[in-house]
């Protein structure tokens, strides 16, 4: 692989920290982001735990039920798809994030209090270079109406669609490719969202418990709850935002056109884990993720 299609590695110049309520807990939630070195690669440490650490990799993957858990052992970190979104987005290759609480605050149900944060700590380039993961075969996933596939090609484009039977949504379609400036304008604000009828459901599995209209779209079967949109395709521009988050767990940049249509966690981790390991496939079935469920909040 040639230096041109390499980069610098990059982390944060300066520790920072954000607080908030956990989407599933509905607990305290806190998370310090802090520099690493090079080759580090992004790391999750629980405060309690300190001893334990959690590669931000595929191997580390246990769970994608409503968001996606990291864990090492009986130490679990939940909706790290969030800030993991916003690492990628920017070109963050190594970080150490300490969280306080079983999983990451939700904040406003979109990446960009994470992208704020990350800005105002400033991004450090680093000597080490890093080679992205080129994807050198096609690869096909479905599961039902669910697909998702890359091909080959220069840098990382995603085209994302989704048909969802409400009035606010309905099908939708974007093509996006990968840069920190237009991550952090088009694909960071959009926010996670569910529907009214799925909350009780939710609730009596222990989920969803912190959700609220002030971080997610929330939807009734005819209206939008919580506010005016910040984009009319906002819900598209959020599976795109989960899928970044979800790649992050392959530990470098992905070259590749990715083809979505009504995928989500479960879809994206199955690419991933077959991107590590190495695997292609041109038409293959979706295993089931162990603890997937229902679409909900943090779709």
């Amino acid at each position: 692989m040639s230096a041109a299609q390499m980069r610098a590695q990059q982390t944060l110049r300066t520790p920072v920290s954000i607080e908030g309520v956990g989407l599933h807990s509905g607990q305290a939630a806190k998370a310090t982001f802090r520099p690493a070195p090079e080759g580090r690669g992004i790391v999750f440490v629980r405060d309690d735990r300190p001893a334990v650490e959690i590669p931000a990799f595929a191997t580390s993957a246990l769970a994608f039920d409503h968001a996606t858990t990291l864990g090492r052992g009986d130490v679990l970190i939940g909706t790290v798809e969030h800030a993991l979104s916003a690492a990628y987005g920017l070109g963050i290759d190594n970080m150490e994030i300490e969280v306080r609480g079983e999983e990451l605050p939700i904040l406003d149900g979109s990446s960009l209090p994470f992208v704020r944060l990350f800005q105002a700590a400033g991004i450090e380039r680093q000597s080490r270079r890093v080679a992205p993961l080129s994807a050198t075969e096609p690869i096909e996933i479905s599961s039902g109406d669910k697909v998702l596939s890359i091909q080959p090609g220069k840098g990382l484009t995603i085209t994302y669609e989704i048909d969802f039977p409400h009035r606010a949504i309905g099908r939708q379609t974007m093509t996006f490719e990968c840069q920190p400036d237009g991550y952090a304008s088009k694909i960071a604000p959009a926010r996670t969202f569910g529907f009214t009828h799925e909350i009780a459901y939710l609730r009596e599995r222990g989920l969803a418990r912190g959700g609220s209209l002030q971080n997610a779209v929330v939807l009734d079967p005819e209206n939008i709850l919580s506010g005016p949109l910040r984009f009319v395709d906002e819900f598209v521009r959020h599976k795109i935002l989960d899928l970044l988050g979800d790649l992050a767990l392959l530990g470098r940049p992905l070259e590749g056109r990715i083809y979505a249509r009504k995928a989500g966690h479960a879809l994206h981790a199955e690419l991933v884990r077959r991107l590590a390991s190495g695997e292609t496939s041109r038409a293959k079935p979706a295993r089931e993720s162990a603890r997937q469920a229902k679409p909900s909040f943090a779709v």
